[in-house]
């Protein structure tokens, strides 16, 4: 054992380095000007540590993404062996066996003809090749004036230019308008907010899916693109399909010539149980996005995964998909993410996420006897929580209330009580839940006995 008070002057000293020199993201800075900056120094199972040796429950898999859990040894050292063998090579004009074995692989999960495999380094970089190959397909194919996307309000689909464009939400927006233009915003599907069909459910998916035929109609179907869709949208916590949604949209693009793209950075790879979130919901899209838990966290790694339509014109003559990423398909990424997919085939994660999501939700759901608590609502291991002012009238909070208890109390006592979780207001207040997929009863368990806590206390300061 070290001398306590020198262990306690390294971590005082590493979180004024951390104040002094990273800049943390979507992080309010200013918060950590005379208060220590949280510090993450392990992680083993469904939970992680902080630098004091305290434990917490890892409620949100790090950011979506620690979907076998922490400490999975043997994907550092399939790390380390790449890195010996194959440290780096780029798959511009040149292919790697690791890259090449991921490819077929993710084409094997992937539904219908989605054969083709485009590498990013992230999730935002997969939707910015989605946007970019859907406009260079048109061109080719002669629809040149087709351009635009449709996507949904408050949905979240990344911060590039173009990412950022096709996100849903205006507060994350505003900084750097102008950003690219022809991203138009329909309806979500948020059935706790639509009044007139709470009780008819795929009433309401209907209508939700025509307002995207609607908007495809007022831009002109000769001016659209492409359509982004989350299968479960994660931003203003989790709103999952109705009935029929998918496969109301999915005839509205094909009777319009729009590409369909199913953004699955959060909901692929056991999310919802099956690897990829279209599986579960019977639709096939032209293409998918994914990144998150193709590795579980333990090497960055994205991919946009396209049907042999689509990339069927990039295959003739001198025609060439004009972008890429330096570190797309990286050799040590795409060997953990194969390892990763091995853990996931051995342990039947995905079967286990479907036999546990029930219980996982009717966990959740006891929370309904709060009052401060509006709706429960997600799918598989992936829920959102969203807090209200009166159950009856589903009033919301105002913008003093939300700075005061979401951001000034919330947060920090769900933290402090040993649950990292979300708590955010991009939409409605909510709490976001999504646990690492080997997560059980116990877990779900511990899980509300923090929440029905810190959630009283909540309710006590409104």
């Amino acid at each position: 054992m070290g001398n306590p008070i020198a262990m306690n002057a390294d971590q005082s000293q590493l979180s004024k380095t951390a104040y002094d020199h990273l800049w943390m993201h979507f992080t309010r800075m200013s918060s950590y000007e005379n208060a220590p900056v949280p510090t993450i120094v392990r992680g083993e199972g469904t939970y992680i540590f902080d630098e004091n040796g305290k434990r917490y429950i890892d409620g949100l898999s790090g950011l979506f993404v620690v979907n076998a859990g922490h400490g999975r040894h043997e994907l550092a050292e399939t790390a380390y062996k790449q890195a010996q063998e194959l440290a780096f090579f780029p798959i511009w004009s040149y292919a790697h066996p690791k890259a090449v074995e991921l490819a077929e692989r993710l084409a094997h999960y992937a539904p219908g003809d989605l054969n083709k495999v485009f590498f990013t380094t992230g999730g935002g970089e997969a939707v910015e090749t989605a946007w970019k190959l859907a406009k260079q397909y048109h061109k080719l194919t002669g629809n040149p004036g087709k351009y635009k996307v449709v996507s949904r309000a408050v949905a979240y689909h990344g911060t590039t230019q173009g990412a950022l464009s096709i996100t849903g939400l205006p507060g994350l927006k505003a900084p750097f308008e102008p950003l690219v233009p022809g991203a138009h915003k329909v309806a979500n599907t948020n059935i706790y907010r639509a009044a007139q069909y709470g009780d008819d459910p795929e009433a309401f998916g209907r209508w939700a899916a025509d307002q995207i035929e609607q908007q495809i109609l007022f831009e002109g179907p000769d001016t659209v693109a492409a359509v982004f869709l989350e299968p479960v949208q994660n931003a203003g916590g989790c709103f999952p399909p109705p009935p029929g949604y998918f496969q109301r949209v999915r005839e509205i693009c094909d009777r319009h010539n729009v590409l369909l793209v199913s953004d699955e950075v959060i909901c692929a790879f056991g999310r919802v149980g099956t690897m990829f979130a279209c599986e579960k919901f019977d639709f096939v899209p032209d293409m998918i996005t994914c990144a998150k838990g193709m590795t579980s966290g333990y090497s960055p790694i994205g991919a946009c995964i396209v049907s042999d339509r689509l990339a069927e014109p990039f295959y003739r003559g001198g025609n060439t998909f004009l972008h890429g990423y330096t570190f797309g398909g990286h050799p040590v990424s795409a060997a953990v993410a194969l390892a990763n997919l091995d853990i996931f085939e051995r342990e039947r994660l995905n079967q286990h996420v479907l036999d546990e999501e029930g219980a996982f939700f009717d966990t959740l759901r006891k929370l309904h006897d709060l009052p401060i608590v509006g709706d429960v609502r997600g799918n598989g291991f992936f829920y959102g929580i969203e807090l209200v002012k009166d159950k009856a009238t589903k009033e919301t909070f105002t913008a003093e209330e939300t700075e005061r208890v979401l951001y000034g109390f919330l947060s920090k006592a769900l933290f402090d009580n040993g649950l990292y979780c979300r708590a955010d207001d991009r939409g409605d207040p909510v709490v976001q839940l999504a646990p690492p997929l080997i997560s059980d009863q116990a877990l779900f368990s511990d899980i509300e006995g923090i929440l029905r806590g810190v959630l009283t206390e909540a309710w006590a300061k409104l």
